[in-house]
């Protein structure tokens, strides 16, 4: 979908007619994005690189005298149906609190078919704890999206930061677009209960096209926007193979690497880290601590010993075995992985250099691999992408977001287009799916605003 005003506010009156009344609509705009570098090292402390893609999610919202909200999305080349949900605000209050995110989270997942709705009704929620906003009117809300689901690129995030920036708009909330993308992590983490990290939102609210967003996730401190050098681009292709950060491999990584911090702390006492392990220097693992973790542990065993973890977003479950020892190591070195990519990028002396971006890419890929994080389908993108190599003007590769399947992130010359296109044919010759690719690059929700109709 365009990134036009003017397009976005036509496509979303006329796909739903008798949707809307006659009064006005507030629409707002959210990429999806690729994760270049960074990647499941945000929640532990490290600096990311993310690229906002061109597909986006539009979200057209009006108000209403009675107070529910009614949500319909549309359907999109990714999701074929027609979605619609309605909940009371009353649902969201127990006399004079408003309901605690516990019993939010229980109240979405009763129905699993109506979850997705927790993605967007859940912003209300948020914003009644948080900022303790009263909605004295209900409202319309109505999605549209291409950004692709289940791919890796976060269309959750697209459409929490698209929600919260038109109901802050729409009741006349004031809020910044780092707060829209850290309140809209509490949505995913606390009602729709998946355990990200805030890298995604902050893309979806403060990206900027054709720029890689530089943030430090302590807990999100931007570091400004990285122009790409004018010969490079990046792409991504979709293995087919489903993610979700949702899911049991990305949970048991996050709380494994949180296992791997607590104890690292008992056995030092020291604390100078700041809570993060992307603090902790490669040498300083490699010389202190690597030789005194375990590779598995059981959350049995850790929890008699240690007790829990320090993570708003993951518990241990003592029947679990967690890869503590990969899981704790793949923070500390992308750190020092994604800061030495940026070096690069700011003192860029030519094409010499995108090799070494590359070797920065797979190392990080085969770190997610340690992990557990790997999958068949995204092992043999970044294997073909490699063996074609940098001849063909291909660099680097690696898996995107929280792995486990989803989209490559690919690094390339601007006039690579076609060796991509060899990849994804070569890919669907191999394993009878025919990738998507997904290309260019638009700014997020702050940059886009709101648009009035």
């Amino acid at each position: 979908m365009s990134e036009s005003p003017q397009r976005s506010k036509h496509t979303l009156r006329d796909r739903l007619p008798g949707f809307f009344s006659a009064a006005e609509i507030t629409v707002a705009r959210a990429p999806g994005r690729i994760d270049l570098m960074g990647g499941i090292a945000d929640y532990s402390g490290s600096l990311v690189l993310q690229w906002p893609i061109a597909a986006a999610t539009h979200v057209a919202l009006q108000l209403q005298d009675e107070p529910t909200i009614r949500i319909c999305s549309l359907p999109s080349d990714f999701d074929r149906q027609t979605r619609s949900f309605e909940i009371p605000l009353a649902a969201f209050r127990l006399g004079e609190t408003s309901l605690d995110y516990d019993s939010a989270r229980a109240l979405f997942r009763n129905d699993p078919q109506q979850h997705w709705a927790a993605y967007i009704a859940g912003a209300f929620l948020v914003l009644m704890r948080e900022r303790n906003h009263v909605f004295n009117h209900g409202a319309k809300i109505l999605i549209s999206s291409d950004v692709p689901q289940g791919k890796g690129v976060s269309s959750s995030a697209a459409v929490e930061v698209a929600t919260m920036t038109a109901i802050a708009a729409a009741y006349q909330i004031e809020i910044s677009p780092i707060e829209i993308a850290f309140l809209s992590q509490k949505v995913e983490n606390l009602v729709a209960g998946a355990p990200c990290g805030v890298m995604d939102q902050m893309t979806a609210a403060c990206g900027e096209r054709d720029r890689l967003l530089a943030l430090l996730c302590q807990p999100g401190e931007l570091k400004g926007n990285l122009s790409l050098p004018d010969e490079l681009m990046i792409w991504g292709i979709d293995s087919g193979i489903r993610h979700s950060v949702a899911g049991s491999a990305y949970g048991m990584v996050r709380t494994a690497a949180f296992m791997g911090y607590r104890i690292i702390t008992e056995l030092t006492g020291n604390h100078e880290w700041n809570g993060y392990l992307a603090n902790i220097t490669p040498a300083e693992f490699e010389n202190n601590f690597a030789a005194q973790l375990p590779q598995q542990l059981s959350g049995r065993e850790f929890l008699n010993r240690y007790h829990g973890i320090r993570d708003s977003a993951t518990s241990v479950d003592g029947n679990e075995t967690y890869p503590v020892f990969a899981a704790t190591r793949h923070p500390i070195y992308e750190n020092a992985r994604v800061n030495r990519f940026a070096e690069i990028l700011m003192n860029w002396s030519g094409l010499e250099q995108a090799r070494l971006l590359g070797e920065l890419m797979y190392e990080s890929h085969e770190s997610y691999t340690a992990c557990g994080l790997g999958s068949a389908g995204t092992d043999e993108l970044v294997r073909l992408v490699r063996e074609t190599g940098s001849a063909s003007g291909l660099y680097g590769a690696k898996i995107t977001g929280g792995g486990s399947g989803g989209t490559v992130a690919i690094l390339a010359h601007r006039s690579a287009a076609p060796a991509v296109e060899e990849i994804a044919g070569q890919y669907a010759e191999h394993t009878g799916y025919q990738p998507l690719i997904i290309s260019g690059s638009s700014a997020g929700a702050g940059k886009f605003g709101t648009q009035r109709l």
